[in-house]
Formats: structure tokens, sequence, C-alpha cells
């Protein structure tokens, strides 16, 4: 019977031991969680009963290099509604489907959904937002927001770029600048009870949105406009595929003007333009996404061609460089020269017969070109395609810049020599061969063509001036000095004539290539001009793609440059050269 009561008090014991350091445990692990970890759990508490929402950042606006604004934003709303606050469902449903012209069926299984908040509808007009927010229906959030708006809609539409649904950027500048542009968002921060019902009494705590900054460019509107005006009647005139401008300051390669035709509207990107669907004809497809991406190609950055005759220039440069032709020496044109098996002809079947390098350049003379890049030899005249910078990216800032198609130097025989000389058998990009001639008559600095020109703040002032590089003395500034009196020369009395306009004295190259497959019978014309010839200030790359009828560079495409010039040369305060030089 001892035994029994002892090992009872013994259980008791344990018991209450037990009990005793349980109750101790928890009481540490209380005053622990009380004291030491107290801001964690009220945070967490806070965290659910307080509700949040974005307020979106106004994105920077771009703007023309006078201050023009290309890209700014207008207010829209975004529509919500949060299940647990809602008090007449059938009548937030009504009033949905009616302003916002969604179905019954969407609308009521987005507002019977059990969820912290729902969005109905995003990039919602203000009108409509403000009709919705009179309305006063608990449980409705109207929620402002920004949609990205072009007010000159088409212009250049694969410069600028759009951004997407959350107002982030697709395409163009606004993808390249995005981090610049964006801003922040900021928050607003409700509380709820239990049921997830707002307090009023808790009031609303934001965190305010900050703004992004703006971008101002090169690109000047009066110039762009003019010269898309120019390319939209070359492209009725001669039925083409598609006409490319590109104006340059070839001194520090901002970028005036970068016409694409046809166009695309940017207010409304994602919708075929008619004369996009005209020159597709039956080789449009069903895929939508390939067709789009194709209408957004910015042909000038993302495409190459067979340059042709402007690529001249690069041969005469490198030819005077490497000390393998004078301007006076003498040539004899036949009408073709042979290269091994090959026989290339003069555009001029019958010859040219004797000329000098400055008159072979004047009348383009393909046999003559051809003896230069053999003097060079193939080693060398690889080396100045390097050296020039034709084997690496321009380092535009677009997305998506082409590089150049070229042969390697070890599979340059002397028929690949031939035709390089004169611009056949590789491919540049339009920029590409913009810049490098930019380069080699601005003194021999390799620039960096860009639209950036520096980033401004909510209030105007600069935040950062940007910066780019350059590569100096990729010719002598005597060669350079040279090629530009060659190339006067062209326009004044040779080719390029077309291209002349009265009182300023033009510097130039026409170009008329074959499109690939070759035999097709479709053709490019294009024309190099910068102005004034001896010290260029704004150069010019005109490209007609597949023209119907004429199709010589110097007739169809010299012609818009001067007509570009004769207005645009007065607007640039670019002084005339006191001669009146008239078109023949």
């Amino acid at each position: 019977m001892r035994g029994y009561k002892t090992y009872h008090r013994k259980k008791i014991l344990v018991i209450f031991v037990g009990t005793f350091a349980l109750m101790l445990i928890l009481m540490v692990r209380l005053v622990y969680i009380m004291i030491f970890e107290s801001q964690y759990y009220s945070q967490r508490a806070m965290e659910l009963h307080e509700r949040e929402r974005s307020i979106k950042a106004a994105r920077g606006e771009i703007l023309d290099r006078n201050g023009k604004v290309l890209a700014s934003n207008k207010t829209v709303c975004t529509i919500s509604v949060i299940h647990s606050q809602l008090e007449e469902p059938e009548e937030v449903i009504a009033l949905l489907c009616e302003t916002l012209e969604l179905s019954e069926d969407e609308v009521r299984k987005k507002v019977e959904k059990v969820s912290s908040i729902e969005k109905i509808k995003s990039n919602v007009s203000k009108e409509i937002g403000d009709q919705i927010r009179k309305a006063d229906l608990a449980g409705v959030k109207v929620d402002e927001d920004y949609k990205r708006y072009y007010p000159y809609e088409t212009l250049a539409s694969k410069v600028l770029g759009f951004t997407g649904a959350d107002n982030q950027g697709i395409i163009g500048l606004e993808v390249i600048y995005e981090d610049e542009m964006r801003g922040r968002d900021g928050i607003i921060y409700t509380v709820t009870d239990a049921r997830g019902v707002e307090i009023d009494a808790a009031g609303e705590s934001r965190s305010e949105p900050v703004p992004g900054n703006s971008l101002k460019i090169s690109l000047d509107v009066n110039i762009q406009s003019y010269a898309t005006m120019l390319a939209q009647q070359v492209m009725k005139q001669k039925e083409a595929e598609g006409v490319y401008i590109l104006c340059m300051n070839p001194s520090n390669g901002e970028i005036y003007a970068c016409v694409n035709v046809p166009e695309f509207n940017l207010n409304d990107p994602y919708t075929l333009t008619e004369e996009y669907l005209r020159l597709r004809g039956s080789a449009l497809t069903d895929n939508k996404e390939d067709e789009r991406n194709r209408m957004w190609r910015n042909h000038c950055i993302n495409d190459t061609y067979e340059p042709g005759s402007t690529f001249k220039i690069i041969t005469a440069s490198a030819g005077l460089s490497e000390g393998v032709v004078r301007e006076e020496n003498t040539f004899s044109c036949p009408g073709f020269c042979i290269v091994e098996d090959r026989r290339i002809r003069c555009h001029k079947t019958k010859g040219h017969g004797a000329e000098t390098f400055v008159e072979a350049t004047m009348n383009s003379c393909n046999p003559v070109f051809v003896q230069v890049g053999l003097m060079l030899g193939a080693e060398t005249y690889y080396d100045y395609f390097e050296k020039f910078g034709l084997l690496q990216k321009t380092g535009i800032d677009l997305p998506g810049e082409a590089n150049t198609i070229m042969h390697k130097k070890e599979d340059i025989g002397l028929v690949e020599l031939a035709t390089m000389s004169f611009g056949q058998s590789f491919q540049v990009t339009p920029v590409q061969l913009l810049t490098t001639v930019s380069s080699l008559v601005n003194g021999g600095n390799r620039i960096t063509p860009h639209f950036g020109v520096e980033i401004v703040d909510d209030d105007g002032n600069t935040v950062e001036k940007l910066q780019y590089p350059v590569q100096k003395g990729i010719v002598s500034e005597d060669v350079s000095a040279r090629m530009r009196t060659i190339l006067e020369k062209v326009v004044s009395d040779g080719g390029g004539v077309n291209g002349q306009v009265e009182g300023y004295a033009i510097g130039g190259k026409t170009a008329t290539s074959q499109t690939l497959p070759r035999g097709t019978g479709r053709y490019i014309s294009s024309f190099i001009g910068f102005a004034p010839a001896d010290d260029p200030q704004i150069i010019t790359l005109v490209v007609i793609q597949a023209p119907k009828g004429v199709y010589y560079g110097g007739t169809i495409a010299a012609p818009v440059v001067r007509k570009l010039y004769e207005n645009i040369l007065p607007y640039l305060e670019i002084e005339k050269s006191g001669g009146d030089t008239e078109r023949e």
C-alpha cells in the first residue's frame, strides 16, 4: 500500500514538473515573440489587414532636338472590384457591362470571383473612369493610370517605337531607354477588417510615384516630316516596295531624320496598315505576329543590302590612303574587264575610253575600280574594310542592328575582290554605309550614329548628356579632303548632277544595284549626298527599293536629296558657297 502511494506521488510530481516546464517554455516563447519578434509579427498582422494598389508613374516624354513632344502620356483608368466590399453586385455588373462595353458573362465571372482584388479592364478613358467613379458603388475601384500617346502618329514610327499594355517599351527608342523613362510606381495602402472590408477610420496611406526622366533626341520633326513626304511621293510615283532616308550630322553622328516608308501608326501599332497589306499582297501569311514584326522593321538598321556604286567611296579612300592610285592617274575603259573567267561589264557598254581616276569616279566606271581593288590586293583591301569599321556594328542606339555580311578573308579570290571593289558580293546596312562615308569625309573620324542627346528630368533640367565613342584617324585629313573634292566633282559634273542645289557645293555618289537573287529585274536605287562639300554639316542617304520603270540612282534618288536640301539647308542655317551652281 505504501509503495502504491509513493508511485502515485511520483506520478503527480512528474505531471506537475512537466506541466510547469511546458508553461515555462510557452512563457519564454511568448516573451521572445512579444519583445524580440514583435516588429515582424506586427508587420505580418498589418499585411493581413492591408491591401495595396499601385499608382502608375508617368513615363518620361520623348522630345525632338527643338523640344517638340514626340511621345507623351494620356491619363487612363484601371477598373477593379473588391469582392468582400461589394454591396450591390448586380448593379455593379450592369454598370460595368454598359460603360466598359463588356459581355455580362465576362464581367459576372470577375465580379463573383472571390479574390482580394480583381481587375476588370485597364486603359479605360478618363471620361469613362470618372463616370464609374461618380456612381459611387461600394467595392468598385477606379485608379488612374497612363497610356502612351504619340501626337504625330506615324512619324518616325520605326525609330520611336511604342509601349505595351504595362507601359513598358516594346521596340525602338522606347525599349533602348526603358530604364531612363519608366519611372517608379507608387502604392496606395488601405486597412481592412477580418472580413476584408476597408476601415474608413484608418484612411489610406500612399507611397507617391516618381515620374520617369524624358529623352531628348537629335531627330528634327521638320526634317523628318519633309523627308517622309518626299519618300511617300517617290513611293507612289515609282510604285516602289519601300523608300528609306537617313539624314545625319557627319561630324558627330546625330541623326536628324530616319524615314522608313511605309510607316505604321504608333497609337495603333498592332493593326496592319492598308499600305502594308497592299505591298505584301499574295505573300501575306496568317501569322499575325510575324507580319507585325515585319511591319515594325527599321530597314535602315535591321536589314542589309548590296550598296553598289556608293561603296566606291570606300574603295577610293583605301586606294588613296595606300597610295596605289592618285587623282591624275589615267586608265582605259573598253566597257568591260576580265578577271579570271569572269567578264565584268561597265554600265557604259561601249566604254569610257581614256580617263583619270577622278573622271572614273565621276563616271562610276566599274573596270577602273576593279583595277584599284586588284592593286590593293585581297589582304590589304580586307584590312581597310576592318579599319574603316565595316566589320563591326555601328553601335546605334536602336535595337536589332544587323551585322555586315562579308566574305571570310581567306575566301576572297580575285573575282570576289573585283566585285567588292564596286559594291557587290557583300551586304551592309544603310546606317553602316552612311556612318562609314561620314567618317571618310569628316576628316577621318569614325563616329557613332545616334538619336539620344540628353536625359532631362520632370522640370526640364539636364540629368545626363549622352556620350558616344569616336575613333580618330581611320584616314588622314589629307585623304579625307581629297575625297570631298572628288565627290564634289561627281555632283557638279558627273553622274550625281541631279543632286545639285543652287548656291551650294554638294558632294555625293550614286548607285544602282540589283536585288538578290539576280536576274529578277528588280533594282535598288540610291544616292549619298553631303553639304557643304568642303565642310560637311549634313549627309543623307536615299534608298529606293524595287522602283518600277527608270531605276537609275542618279535619275530617281539624287533628285530626292536635291529637293530635301533645297529646303533644309537654309533651315539649318548652312550658308551658301557664294556660287550660283545651277542644275543641268
